[in-house]
């Protein structure tokens, strides 16, 4: 939306519901999806995953890797690759 915000629907098991991560999505910038995951990338260059953990919804374990993001690509094989400011990859999923 173009105030940053997001809006979701669907099934909530692959991403329909946004609610648990709904506080953190702001300023958001560019969002990606896998089938059952939606990875969004934040003015601050911070990632904010939800959905379908095994789909790339559960971005913890890379967490401290994403920053400085400048785009996050998403497959239709359940991972998203995060490209950071300095030119490396970061994958989930």
């Amino acid at each position: 939306l173009a105030d940053g915000s997001v809006v979701t629907w669907g099934d909530p098991l692959l991403g329909g519901d946004c609610s648990a991560v709904q506080d953190q999505l702001r300023d958001v910038q560019q969002i990606q999806a896998t089938n059952g995951a939606f990875a969004a990338v934040l003015g601050d260059g911070s990632v904010v995953a939800w959905g379908s953990p095994s789909r790339g919804g559960d971005c913890s374990a890379v967490q401290g890797q994403l920053r400085n993001v400048q785009q996050v690509q998403g497959t239709n094989f359940g991972a998203f690759a995060a490209i950071l400011a300095n030119g490396s990859v970061v994958t989930w999923g």
